[in-house]
């Protein structure tokens, strides 16, 4: 069976192994969710998972969401993804899923919302190096060129350029489980997960290579 959970971020920390080295960590609120659906190639035209995480107050949700939860058995959720599995199957809707799922030292995929920094320049955005800093360069940290003359005579699309920064869908593959609090529902990552604190974090099991 395929592995995933929904999961919110808490923070980061760091801790110690038994070696005494440390481990910088992000702390996820993981589970447990709710499967809320379950797709098929039949009905659907895929395959797929649908889970629910959070509860929210019945008030605050509309007539066709109601009956989406009642006919899963489930209250109802804040939040409601999907995971593409190809045995979608072996999932039953009204499971509940909780971090047990996962153990320690398995390598998962974290997709959350990136933070956003707003309009930024080209060297903080696209990482470009800065013009001569000696007087009368007038190139300090603009971009250059912009593009060619008489033909095309525009700018191409796509041109890395300044803008909008960040608030964009991230997701780092291959991260490790260091631990898991199984009574409390937390998990610790190694390294670093996108968004901010309190952010919606989707976690899945690592796809091997060639699998």
């Amino acid at each position: 069976m395929k592995k995933a959970i929904l999961a919110t971020k808490v923070g980061m920390t760091q801790i110690f192994n038994e070696d005494g080295v440390l481990t910088p960590v992000t702390v996820l609120q993981a589970g447990p969710c709710a499967v809320t659906q379950v797709k098929t190639m039949e009905n659907d035209g895929y395959s797929a998972v649908q889970v629910g995480f959070m509860d929210k107050a019945e008030r605050l949700i509309n007539k066709p969401q109601k009956g989406h939860f009642d006919k899963a058995g489930v209250a109802p959720k804040r939040f409601v993804r999907e995971f593409r599995f190809e045995n979608a199957e072996e999932y039953t809707v009204g499971q509940e899923i909780k971090v047990d799922i996962f153990a320690e030292g398995d390598k998962i995929d974290a997709t959350a919302t990136s933070k956003g920094k707003g309009y930024a320049g080209a060297i903080k955005r696209h990482n470009f190096h800065r013009g001569p800093v000696t007087h009368g360069s007038k190139h300090h940290r603009h971009i250059g060129s912009n593009g060619s003359a008489t033909t095309p005579g525009r700018v191409w699309k796509g041109k890395k350029m300044a803008g909008h920064m960040g608030c964009e869908r991230v997701t780092i593959q291959n991260l490790e489980i260091v631990r898991i609090d199984a009574d409390n529902n937390i998990i610790l990552v190694k390294g670093s997960v996108p968004g901010p604190k309190k952010a919606l974090v989707m976690l899945r099991e690592t796809v091997k290579s060639g699998k």
